[in-house]
C-alpha cells in the first residue's frame, strides 16, 4: 500500500469497513451486562495468549526507539501498564509512565491533558525526539485532550478502549466514576468535549476499540478518519486492551511507523486472527 505524506494527510479515505464512524449520543447504550461480568475471566485468558505468543510479538515492526509515554485508565496506575510498556521497552523505545498517581480524573480530563502537554514538552527536549502517547481508556481520553492543546513535540497518539466521543453516560461505571472523581457526566463542558471528540487530531492518530468491550460502549470509542486518522477493531476486553496480542502487535506496529510517512494498519499474517 502507498505510504501516505504528511502533505496528503486530510485528503479523506475511504473506511474499509464501509461503517460509519460518528454515532448520535442517544443511539449509544453501555455495554451488555454479559460482556462486563466476563470482563475478569476475558482479560486473564488474553494475558495466557500474551504469554503464548510472546516470540511471535518480539518479531514485530520496530522503530527508531523515540520517547513514548503510557497512560493508565481510569483508577489504575502506572503498575497496570507494566507489561505493555515493558513490551514496548524491549522493542526499544525509550518509555515513560505518566507519573500521577491514581488516574481518577480529579481535575478533569482538560487540566490532566495540560499536564501531559507539558510533561510532552520535557521529554522532547530531554531527548531531541518527538513523542508518541498510548493511553488506556480514561488515559487515551487524556492523550487526546493534550493533543489538542499543544502538539509542539508530540509523534501521534493511540488510544485503547477510550471513550472520547459519543455518550459519556455510556458505561457500566457511570455511578463509580462520579463517586470517585466529583464529575457530573451530565455537565454542559463534558457534553461538549464528547460532542466534539470524534474530530481528527492535527497528528497522527488510531483508535484501537473493541465491540466486546464490557466497561464503555465501542462507538464512544471510535474517530472520524482522514489521511493520518484511524480506527482499528480488536477482539478484547476492556482490561484486555494492556494484555491482549493482538492490541500490542498493532501498537507495535504504529509506533514503528516512520515520522511524517504514515500508512494505515494492514492486518495480516499470524496476529490477523485477532482482528474482526
Amino acid at each position: 500500500m502507498a505510504v501516505v505524506e504528511l502533505s496528503q494527510r486530510r485528503r479523506k479515505r475511504p473506511d474499509p469497513s464501509g461503517r460509519p464512524h460518528v454515532h448520535a449520543p442517544e443511539t449509544i447504550k453501555r455495554p451488555p451486562l454479559l460482556w462486563t461480568m466476563l470482563e475478569g475471566t476475558r482479560a486473564l485468558a488474553e494475558i495466557g495468549a500474551l504469554l503464548a505468543t510472546f516470540p511471535l510479538l518480539a518479531t514485530a515492526p520496530r522503530g527508531d526507539g523515540h520517547p513514548v509515554m503510557v497512560l493508565p485508565g481510569f483508577a489504575t496506575t502506572d503498575h497496570m501498564t507494566l507489561l505493555l510498556r515493558s513490551y514496548l521497552a524491549m522493542l526499544g523505545y525509550q518509555v515513560f509512565p505518566w507519573d500521577l498517581g491514581w488516574n481518577l480524573d480529579q481535575h478533569s480530563a482538560g487540566e490532566n491533558g495540560e499536564h501531559v502537554a507539558r510533561r510532552i514538552e520535557e521529554i522532547a527536549d530531554a531527548t531531541g525526539q518527538n513523542v508518541s502517547l498510548v493511553g488506556w481508556s480514561l488515559g487515551g481520553v487524556i492523550a487526546r485532550e493534550a493533543a489538542r492543546r499543544k502538539h509542539h513535540g508530540l509523534r501521534q497518539v493511540i488510544a485503547l478502549g477510550s471513550p472520547f466521543a459519543g455518550n459519556p453516560r455510556a458505561t457500566s461505571v457511570t455511578m463509580l466514576y462520579e463517586l470517585l472523581t466529583g464529575n457530573v457526566l451530565t455537565a454542559e463542558h463534558t457534553r461538549q468535549r464528547y460532542a466534539t471528540g470524534h474530530h481528527p487530531l492535527r497528528v497522527p492518530s488510531t483508535a484501537i476499540f473493541s465491540r466486546s468491550d464490557g466497561i464503555t460502549a465501542w462507538e464512544n470509542c471510535v474517530s472520524e478518519t482522514d489521511g493520518i486518522t484511524e480506527n482499528i477493531e480488536v477482539h478484547s476486553s476492556h482490561f484486555g486492551f494492556v494484555g491482549n496480542p493482538g492490541v500490542f502487535y498493532a501498537v507495535a506496529d504504529r509506533l514503528a511507523l516512520p515520522e511524517g510517512a504514515w500508512r494505515p494498519f494492514e492486518r495480516e499474517g499470524a496476529f490477523e486472527v485477532f482482528y474482526p
